[in-house]
């Protein structure tokens, strides 16, 4: 995923703001939307494109154009009728790519059920960093170590596979350093560096911010 994709988010809590105002402010386009009048005009601030409405109801959805969005985050996990309701017309719509913020293991059971192509815990999954993470191109997962400082998880390319990461030397084309490899359900922070990559391998590395918009 990436800033050329377009983005909705229901629901502007806490979570749902922080996730619409990450990717907002990193240029992606995005509409937001929630049901009270006050928190859209509240968050118009932060986000251009703000909505009231009710996404339980089909026609809005279609009014919404939510066929044409790439990805929606669906942020009202204290409302699992709702939750479950917007994500089976999100994917009635045919979005590609439904992220639904849930309660509790039993919730996440029943979104997954429904057509949620992922659920999130808001207190294990901050919504800054499921944006960031929306927004890296090939990044699985980001850790931000600092303010300038980011651990993530990324595949392996198709230009480095077959290669090792002597003659890759991610260091100096990227500025980036490999602190481990993932094969399988195997993680190594004991490299090799001699030994070729593979396809399905996964590496972890730690790079500067913006260092890593130029991995991207």
């Amino acid at each position: 995923m990436s800033i050329n994709l377009t983005y909705a988010v229901f629901g502007l809590g806490r979570y749902g703001l922080s996730v619409a105002k990450e990717l907002a402010s990193s240029g992606a386009e995005v509409l937001a939307v929630d049901i009270d009048e006050n928190v859209v005009n509240d968050a118009v601030e932060f986000i251009p494109y703000c909505k009231c409405a009710d996404v339980t109801d089909a026609d809005v959805i279609r009014q919404l154009g939510i066929s044409n969005v790439d990805t929606v985050i669906i942020a009202m996990a204290g409302k699992l009728e709702e939750s479950v309701m917007a994500t089976m017309l999100c994917k009635d719509a045919n979005v590609p790519n439904v992220i639904v913020k849930c309660a509790n293991e039993m919730h996440k059971k029943i979104l997954e059920k429904v057509g949620a192509d992922k659920v999130v815990f808001p207190e294990k999954d901050s919504g800054t960093r499921l944006a960031k993470n929306l927004l890296s191109s090939g990044f699985i997962d980001i850790v931000e170590l600092s303010k300038d400082v980011s651990m993530f998880e990324t595949k392996v390319r198709d230009e480095w596979a077959g290669k090792n990461l002597v003659d890759l030397d991610l260091r100096k084309k990227y500025g980036i350093n490999v602190v481990a490899l993932c094969e399988g359900d195997e993680v190594t922070t004991e490299i090799n560096p001699t030994k070729p990559l593979e396809k399905d391998m996964k590496l972890i590395v730690v790079a500067n911010g913006e260092k890593l918009k130029k991995l991207k």
